[in-house]
């Protein structure tokens, strides 16, 4: 039997522009400015017999540069190697970088390059990547979040929501933690009242409240019925999650600012959430994601990846509990394809992989690229 080997790999860094910038409650408490870009790292594989494989990971606001000097730092070691061995390949490439540790922008640049090893995989044996990992559904229960953002009014977030709804999105997810908890439930109430009962909704404080706040608004937010408190506290708070989680009937989740599995293994073993919302990107890719996957559900966790629907959906429908995959948008303009969604959900495709390919838009946005091998 003959091996197939990588032959070349291309490493790339473009920047998406955003159409309008980005404010959650980060801004309002003075922590960051408005997002306005998202920088990616895109890794292209390709082998001997003539297989190609995409990934990719990104950052907001600061970090891109990093993460793509780190890549091409390590990308020339793929040169060779059997992209079969994923796990091989990824355990050699944490150690060619050992000395900036196994989490943050180390994980996150070698996530484009796993991910598209496992792009790679899936379209050589001709099957979505869903398929390929053992997929539980066909389509999984999907809600918005990128119409919910606090620089938008209460009227903006009620037109963008029914959009959603009207294109076939399941749930909506809104901003809060501001400086003002009574606007926070002035617009939760407006929200919840124009979608009425029945549609799931969300809510996302993005880290900004202290431990008194968040039970004090988790009480309050009760009586909304929502699907999910997120991110009441700061992302590295266990022990506080895990008593708010304790102390109110509405879901606890969080989990996608943590840039490891040995960081999300806490939350696990902590009861620190009702759903845990990993970032494949974030973590180090899909061979850490489907380890962290194995723990969320062996402890009965709910699963809402965070960002990322390309990739994400695909996990989403191969975890075993019904889980949620969060529609955004704003990655559109980078790929030639697009993911359906009819009936509150988000339908697995079936193309092979992820069933993406770059467009000449995302080409245009490139800023920087390195190759290695033979073209």
């Amino acid at each position: 039997m003959t091996h197939d080997t990588i032959r070349h790999v291309r490493l790339s860094t473009a920047t998406l522009p955003l159409a309008t910038p980005i404010s959650d409650a980060k801004v309002f408490t003075g922590r960051q400015r408005p997002m306005t870009e998202v920088v990616f790292l895109f890794a292209e594989i390709r082998t001997a017999e003539g297989h190609e494989g995409i990934g990719f990971s990104y950052s907001k606001r600061a970090g891109g540069p990093a993460q793509y000097a780190h890549a091409k730092e390590v990308g020339e070691l793929l040169l060779g190697e059997d992209p079969s061995d994923i796990g091989r390949i990824n355990t050699k490439l944490l150690w060619a970088g050992a000395s900036v540790g196994r989490s943050g922008v180390a994980t996150q640049a070698l996530a484009a390059i796993d991910v598209a090893l496992w792009d790679l995989k899936a379209k050589r044996a001709g099957l979505p990547l869903a398929k390929l990992l053992g997929a539980h559904r066909d389509s999984v229960r999907t809600y918005n979040t990128s119409g919910g953002f606090l620089q938008a009014s209460i009227e903006e977030i009620k037109d963008r929501a029914t959009r959603s709804l009207s294109d076939g999105i399941g749930g909506i997810k809104i901003k809060v933690g501001l400086p003002d908890s009574a606007e926070d439930l002035r617009r939760v109430t407006a929200i919840r009242e124009h979608l009425g009962d029945d549609v799931p909704l969300m809510v996302d404080a993005n880290q900004q409240w202290d431990r008194a706040t968040a039970l004090r608004m988790g009480r309050r937010l009760e009586e909304f019925g929502l699907v999910w408190i997120e991110e009441p506290l700061d992302a590295y708070d266990a022990e506080g999650h895990a008593a708010l989680a304790a102390a109110l009937d509405t879901p606890i989740a969080t989990g996608e600012m943590l840039a490891s599995v040995a960081e999300h293994e806490r939350l696990i073993a902590t009861r620190a959430c009702d759903v845990i919302q990993p970032d494949a990107p974030r973590v180090g890719g899909i061979t850490q994601f489907l380890k962290l996957a194995t723990l969320a559900d062996h402890a009965g966790l709910d699963l809402a990846p965070h960002f990322a629907m390309e990739i994400h959906l695909h996990l989403a429908a191969a975890y075993p509990r019904e889980p949620w995959v969060e529609h955004f948008d704003w990655l559109d303009p980078l790929f030639n394809e697009r993911l359906e969604t009819r009936d509150g959900r988000m339908v697995v495709p079936d193309r092979p992989g992820l069933g993406v390919t770059l467009s000449d838009q995302a080409r245009a946005w490139t800023t920087d690229s390195v190759e290695f091998g033979a073209a």
